[in-house]
């Protein structure tokens, strides 16, 4: 499959800048894999539009105050995101502008208050990222300093400031410092769910579980090669309770639709999905690349939002979007799915949905 084929024409004023307030009154196209029928709906109206019985499937990972802003000693500034603990102070990180860095350098991290310095020390480089060392004052941890001296990591298509609440869901919770999978970025399709509407869901005899994905850096990397096949998959740490195993199994054995929300559930769910649609508990690390062709094994039905033209998220809902409709009028599978998500996206932009993060969701069942 060639990665033009995931291009499209979004006009800029439809990428979502800031959060609807409150999260549930995002729009909602609702997408019927089966005919092809697209409905306009809003988030709140969930209730209505899924089965009793249904299982939704959450990532309750958080988002970590990840970007640090800092100088080197020449006065340079530096920017960080930092992806990955390794150790005490120590983390794995992106950095830029990186071409004039080298390995034992030294940058200082100040808080945007200017409250607080940490100096930090670059130990290695691997690839696209580096190895900081940080010497926090009077030996603290730097992952308790972050909440100060960190700023959430919005997406680079957001130029407006944000409250960090609106960039975490409601139901998002730090792990614990022996499983810190929280994220660089959010989850977003879970940011539409408000205490409220779960209720309603849960009154209408849809039950909740959920799972936790750290959602990395590679979630924003476009393809750039000109075939998939060539596209190197990001890898990213996943854990499932035994709690959320049992609720998923149970759900399969006796029928029941798993609905994911978010693609990094799908990722998930389908990284360690058996042949019946169940999974195991535990804790792992996945670059499963979900693309046309892909056969879905757990997942039933997908809550999501728009996507990047060239994303590995877009061949994702177009590999979903396949799953149940026969190619028609001699169409190949691997093209059917992705044509049904384009002309979904295009009557998204015809009624002028907003895009991306901040913008409205879209239900493929």
């Amino acid at each position: 499959m060639l990665a033009r084929e995931l291009d499209f024409h979004l006009p800029p004023h439809l990428i979502a800048q800031t959060p609807l307030e409150p999260r549930d009154a995002a729009r909602l196209l609702v997408l019927r894999r089966n005919s092809g029928e697209i409905t306009h709906r809003v988030v709140r109206d969930l209730p209505d539009l899924l089965q009793r019985g249904d299982l939704l499937v959450f990532n309750d990972t958080r988002v970590l105050r990840a970007r640090l802003r800092g100088f080197k000693p020449t006065g340079g500034r530096v920017e960080a995101l930092l992806l990955k603990e390794r150790g005490k102070n120590c983390w794995e990180a992106l950095l830029k502008p990186s071409k004039s860095l080298k390995i034992g350098g030294e940058v200082e991290w100040v808080s945007p208050d200017e409250s607080l310095r940490v100096a930090s020390r670059l130990a290695e480089r691997n690839d696209e990222a580096w190895q900081l060392q940080f010497s926090p004052p009077n030996d603290a941890d730097i992952r308790d300093l972050l909440p100060v001296l960190g700023e959430v990591p919005l997406p680079p298509y957001i130029r407006a400031s944000a409250e960090e609440a609106r960039y975490q869901t409601t139901f998002s919770r730090l792990k614990t410092e022996g499983n810190p999978l929280d994220s660089a970025a959010a989850p977003t399709a879970g940011l539409h769910f408000t205490p409220e509407l779960l209720l309603r869901l849960q009154e209408r005899g849809i039950e909740s579980a959920f799972v936790t994905l750290a959602v990395g850096a590679g979630t924003f990397r476009p393809v750039q090669s000109e075939s998939l096949d060539e596209h190197p998959m990001h890898a990213e740490e996943f854990s499932i309770s035994a709690q959320t195993a049992a609720q998923i199994n149970a759900q399969k054995a006796r029928g029941g639709r798993v609905v994911a929300v978010g693609t990094t559930t799908v990722r998930t769910l389908e990284s360690v999905a058996d042949a019946r649609g169940h999974v195991a508990a535990g804790e792992a690390q996945t670059s499963i690349f979900i693309r046309p062709g892909f056969e879905f094994r757990c997942v039933d039905a997908l809550l999501t939002n728009f996507h990047l033209p060239r994303s590995t998220l877009l061949a994702l809902v177009g590999a979903f979007a396949e799953s149940k409709r026969a190619p028609q009028n001699g169409e190949n599978g691997s093209k059917s799915g992705l044509a049904t998500i384009h002309a979904a996206y295009a009557e998204a932009i015809a009624h002028e949905y907003r895009f991306f993060s901040f913008g409205d969701a879209m239900l493929i069942d």
